[in-house]
């Protein structure tokens, strides 16, 4: 492992980073809202940091290990967080305190959506922009946006892409090239946000709100430019645009890139994953929709129009709002949260656990029973055809187990700041599935919780955004011995 190596790729990443500074600085010259000058200050942060730990390191030469990856990768999410915060910290009437801001930061870069923020519709526009370009720049990831540039600079990049890719199959490729992968997806992904703005346009959305939105469905954040979210429309168009396209983004990008390679759709039915998540969601969205019949919540229409969009968008772990589900009847509220858990498909850029370890958690289970009736039977776990290697498999429990682990801790560590259970337990399972909102004290916002409690909820999303493991491993001994 190469201290000067590191620091080499974190200058230029940081370097890198500082450009997105600028869009914000033209869309308040645009609207003249006076934040220009706060946010060229924190690009002369970043760049001018960037630059120290790049100049110095810039002959450093090696190429990148995986256990190199993670590290980069865990460091390269936790500095981006804390120089994203920056402008938010400097903007003078609407700036936020630091821990604040650094939430408000790495919950856009998570895609999380948990906001400390009230009055949104206040806020000025580039401040408004900027949230929603750190959860679009979050979506995809900004590792996989370097991996195609960075190769150009003598840097291999597998390392990085393996640590950065959600799911458990992470060594699979698109192409054969992973500078060639990461393009394909930033392509498509570019694609699907430029189409999802001329939908809301289409659907009446201004062109602010319409490329707002478009960063954050297509991210699957749930940032919004107004307190009350999507419901701020009440427009069937728009709801089903945003349905539509928080959809498509929690499918794998590698049936993205299947059916645009091949001008086909039928990879998307018979992808097992795919499949699983229409099933799933259709069968939500018909229990959500009879409960608020049966319960006289709204008429049926509009109790249909609500179930749809709410289910997708918190199973999604997008956190959009066309209502208020916490005050929901019944067990509803509590079964739309846990459906979160579940989150988008393996290789999306959907939170939670993923689609595909749901489906080897189900199928190991089934393969347990089948063992205590027939003992000596040699049964293979299958995901369609294709039989699971053991390896995977022992994975995936792996996974499971130390979410659970860490769930409980931070938990635990949440109630011990003076958080009640269920504001405690669902802002954890909020943060640590990417998904936004909550239940109790912070069903409306984050920003009256402890600032410790907003530490460890910092802690939750970034270990969701880099699926735990990748942070987990820099804490093992043997992960520092030569």
């Amino acid at each position: 492992m190469s201290l000067r190596m590191i620091l080499r790729i974190l200058g230029l990443l940081l370097m890198m980073f500082s450009l997105t500074m600028v869009p914000p600085i033209l869309i308040s010259l645009l609207f003249a809202d006076g934040m220009w000058e706060a946010f060229a200050v924190a690009l002369g942060i970043t760049v001018g940091t960037g630059a120290m730990m790049y100049l110095p390191n810039r002959q450093a030469g090696k190429e990148l290990r995986t256990r190199d990856g993670f590290l980069i990768a865990a460091l390269f999410w936790t500095v981006l967080g804390l120089f994203g915060a920056l402008p938010l910290m400097l903007t003078g009437a609407s700036a936020l305190t630091p821990t604040d801001a650094v939430f408000e930061s790495f919950s856009g870069l998570t895609t999380t959506g948990a906001t400390v923020i009230t009055g949104i519709d206040l806020l000025p526009k580039a401040i408004l922009y900027y949230r929603q370009q750190l959860q679009w720049l979050g979506g995809m990831g900004i590792v996989v946006l370097a991996v195609a540039i960075l190769p150009t600079l003598g840097v291999g990049g597998m390392a990085l892409y393996r640590t950065e890719i959600p799911g458990p199959l992470k060594d699979s490729k698109l192409t054969p090239r992973i500078t060639e992968t990461a393009k394909a997806l930033w392509y498509i992904y570019a694609a699907l946000t430029a189409t999802c703005m001329l939908a809301y346009m289409a659907a009446g959305m201004d062109w602010f709100d319409a490329l707002g939105h478009s960063f954050s469905t297509v991210a699957i954040g749930g940032f919004s430019t107004h307190d009350a979210s999507i419901g701020y429309y009440d427009s069937a168009a728009i709801e089903l645009v945003c349905v539509f396209f928080l959809f498509i983004s929690a499918m794998s990008y590698s049936l993205h890139f299947l059916a645009w390679r091949q001008r086909s759709l039928i990879h998307y039915f018979q992808d097992p994953e795919a499949r699983f998540l229409m099933l799933f969601l259709a069968g939500l969205v018909a229990i959500t929709a009879i409960s608020l019949w049966l319960t006289e919540v709204s008429e049926t229409t509009r109790g249909l129009r609500h179930a749809l969009f709410e289910v997708v968008s918190i199973a999604t772990t997008a956190g959009f709002a066309v209502a208020d589900f916490s005050l929901w009847p019944g067990a509803l509220p509590f079964l739309l949260f846990v459906t979160a858990f579940v989150g988008g498909c393996s290789g999306s850029t959907g939170g939670g656990m993923k689609v595909i370890r749901i489906i080897l958690i189900l199928k190991q289970g089934m393969r347990e029973v089948m063992r205590l009736i027939h003992p000596n039977a040699v049964i293979t776990v299958k995901i369609g055809k294709v039989s699971v290697p053991d390896g995977i498999a022992q994975a995936v429990w792996g996974f499971f187990s130390a979410y659970v682990m860490l769930f409980f801790l931070m938990l635990v560590g949440v109630m011990a700041t003076g958080v009640d259970q269920v504001t405690a337990w669902s802002t954890v399972g909020s943060a640590l599935n990417n998904l936004g909102p909550a239940l109790g004290e912070a069903s409306a916002h984050y920003g009256d919780l402890p600032s410790l409690a907003k530490w460890i909820l910092v802690v939750a999303m970034l270990l969701g955004r880099l699926e735990i493991f990748t942070v987990l491993v820099l804490f093992t001994p043997a992960f520092w011995r030569k």
